[in-house]
């Protein structure tokens, strides 16, 4: 888009922080979500008619459906979010449309809750603290036999997915005394395997039957749905903790109750969830499980760095440049 012309319109589907709104408000030609309720497919389709770039995230569908609907100028589709599984890429490619995401801002903050959730299921952390909060109970005080969990110092983790965010993982883990293992499409490089004291696992089936905590930080994409499958889900042994910070589609969420229930494993903390924003009663009822609503990118600090990458791909788009963070064929 040549810099002569006027300032490009930017649609933005959901509310994000002021500061980031104020910025983009002043750079572009921007059309708010001031009620930051979620668009339906037929408010989406509008959007795309006027706009030049769409700023959505990782929860409007952003589908072939939507997609053929799109006005002549749309040529950016800025995602605010590290994933792109929510846009038909194929289609945006086929219609000569960039899609961009936010990749690297969130990695701290997802590997904070990551580890959370690995500290909270096997301490039983979310079931004390609802005990104390729950009015018909009376603590009675310290008992050497009460609400006993398990220590994970000394334990295996598996890290299914060694990005950014499984390697912030394995760091944090490592500190805390655990063992570190993973698997992942490719052999991360033999330093960083050093430095995290990390076992490679090229067959997923033989690691997943020798981890205490299995961790899952890999994308969610056409390979990787129900990566862990009923059968696989299987393979854990019955004192086994699952935790997902990535996506829900990456694990069979039926089977995992199934396990669950029948105490198969022995617990899972879920930040994500297969069919979002559903999410399985039987999951909430089970005191096998923490769950949390989709917060593990979830800081301020997260949310604006977020907003200033789209706004920085969007800012090079407009002033004919590409993007520094396309979603390049590579990565699909």
């Amino acid at each position: 888009m040549p810099t002569s012309q006027k300032k490009p319109i930017v649609v933005v589907t959901r509310k994000l922080p002021d500061v980031v709104e104020t910025r983009m408000c002043e750079l572009f030609d921007t059309r708010l979500n001031v009620d930051d309720k979620p668009m339906s497919q037929a408010q989406l389709v509008e959007a795309i008619k006027i706009a030049d770039v769409l700023v959505p995230t990782v929860t409007d569908r952003i589908d072939r459906a939507v997609l053929t609907q799109a006005g002549p100028n749309l040529r950016l589709i800025a995602n605010f979010g590290t994933g792109v599984d929510n846009v038909d890429l194929d289609t945006a490619r086929n219609r000569g449309i960039l899609v961009t995401n936010t990749p690297g801002v969130l990695t701290e903050d997802t590997a904070d809750m990551t580890m959370a959730l690995i500290l909270a299921v096997p301490r039983r952390l979310a079931e004390g603290a609802a005990y104390m909060r729950d009015p018909e109970n009376k603590w009675s005080g310290w008992s050497p036999t009460w609400m006993l969990g398990h220590r994970i110092y000394g334990k295996r983790l598996g890290i299914v997915g060694m990005g950014r965010i499984g390697q912030a993982v394995a760091r944090r883990a490592k500190a805390f005394g655990l063992q570190i293992h993973y698997h992942n499409r490719r052999r991360v490089l033999e330093e960083v395997e050093e430095e995290l004291e990390a076992t490679f696992w090229e067959s997923l089936d033989q690691m997943l039957t020798r981890m205490d905590i299995v961790s899952v930080n890999c994308p969610h994409t056409p390979a990787t749905f129900h990566l862990l499958s009923a059968r696989r889900l299987k393979l854990l042994k019955p004192s086994a903790y699952l935790v997902n910070t990535a996506r829900g589609e990456v694990v069979d969420e039926n089977e995992l109750v199934r396990l669950l229930e029948s105490g198969s494993i022995a617990g899972a903390g879920l930040d994500v969830f297969e069919h979002e924003p559903a999410v399985n009663p039987r999951l909430l009822a089970s005191e096998r499980v923490v769950a949390l609503p989709h917060m593990s990118s979830a800081t301020i600090e997260g949310r604006v760095d977020m907003g200033e990458k789209v706004i920085i791909n969007i800012k090079a788009f407009a002033d004919g440049h590409a993007p520094p963070d396309r979603v390049h064929p590579a990565m699909l």
